[in-house]
């Protein structure tokens, strides 16, 4: 990880979204901001290549998909504060090194710098992570336009999306050590629109994952987990064993399985199937989480077969010991798909 001299000049430049940034040897050209959140910043890039016959970054990488035809890249900016956030983005640029998957966003390449602050003179470092582009947006963003029209997906192409995303989890799950993506949710799921097909669905962000399986032995194991999960985890798409955990228990990938159900219900309604609770007075999301209380919409009649629904229920049992695993997820999907997809 590091920057070139002329690299570290170009990126005080790109603070405000002007001038280039390097990323190792290689140069991009700041073309507009796509999101922030946090103390991170995405940005659409453009390679910046001086010698035509150079590859560029595309020499770096391992699969030839990830080349863009135009020089363009997602950027992702982290301004780090302190070294538990410099530990925080060398685990997400260490665990995203283990994923190679087409329904998991690929890092294709990173930079972590030291910036000096000009008030103190004091160190601050600015993480620079590099990805393919996915102009689309994000599912939640889809979503949100098609609630807007009173829109709907497909019962074809809610099943489609929702299997790209098991592919992309089973492949998470069935490392060694297994590895639980720990936020999965719309606002993680990239959509990319394609001409006669359903559309692309690449789960992204995986600055939450880390090993599925933990024992949970003293009630303060149990509370950690719940103060990491609170921090980490979306309420509206979190697991019930993480918002009250046990003493003693043993938590695994299906805490993922319960976020998909939830992710399935928004794929088809736009929300979280438990979001109801927050704008109901004396309304508790916990409460409505643990106890499993599903609200299916009324009006207008649903426009998805009763199998979707069951579906949902399926995977959103609160005793984490009998839902389903994301091989048993991917038969039942499959068997929608043939069923509903003529």
């Amino acid at each position: 990880m590091g920057c070139s001299i002329s690299g570290l000049n170009g990126l005080y430049d790109a603070v405000n979204g002007g001038g280039d940034v390097w990323i190792n040897e290689n140069r991009f050209k700041i073309i507009r901001q796509l999101g922030e959140g946090g103390f991170a910043y995405v940005f659409l890039v453009k390679e910046v290549l001086s010698d035509p016959s150079n590859p560029g970054i595309s020499k770096k990488f391992k699969d030839p998909s990830h080349i863009s035809d135009d020089g363009t890249y997602a950027m992702k900016k982290v301004l780090i504060q302190n070294s538990e956030q410099l530990e925080m983005v060398r685990e997400e640029i260490r665990v995203s090194s283990l994923f190679s998957h087409p329904n998991l966003l690929p890092l294709l390449d990173h930079a972590i710098i030291s910036v000096k602050v000009a008030q103190d003179q004091s160190l601050k470092h600015e993480a620079y992570l590099l990805f393919p582009v996915h102009l689309d947006g994000t599912l939640l963003d889809n979503a949100k336009t098609m609630n807007a029209k009173k829109e709907f997906f497909s019962t074809s192409d809610v099943l489609q999306i929702f299997r790209q995303l098991c592919a992309g989890l089973k492949h998470m799950h069935s490392l060694d050590p297994s590895y639980a993506h720990n936020d999965v949710k719309p606002g993680n799921v990239l959509l990319t629109h394609r001409k006669g097909q359903p559309p692309l669905a690449i789960l992204m962000d995986f600055g939450s994952a880390r090993p599925a399986r933990r024992q949970i032995r003293s009630r303060s194991e149990a509370l950690q987990l719940q103060e990491w999960a609170a921090e980490h985890v979306s309420a509206p798409f979190r697991a019930p064993e993480l918002w009250d955990c046990p003493s003693q228990c043993d938590v695994d990938e299906r805490t993922d399985i319960w976020s998909l159900g939830c992710t399935l219900y928004a794929i088809m309604y736009g929300v979280s199937p438990f979001e109801y609770a927050l704008g109901e007075s004396g309304g508790s999301l916990q409460l409505a989480i643990v106890n499993a209380q599903i609200k299916w919409p009324t009006k207008p009649k649903s426009p998805y077969p009763e199998g979707l629904h069951q579906f949902v229920t399926w995977m959103l049992q609160p005793q984490a010991t009998v839902r389903p695993r994301i091989d048993d997820i991917l038969i039942h999907v499959d068997k929608l798909i043939s069923k509903f997809s003529h």
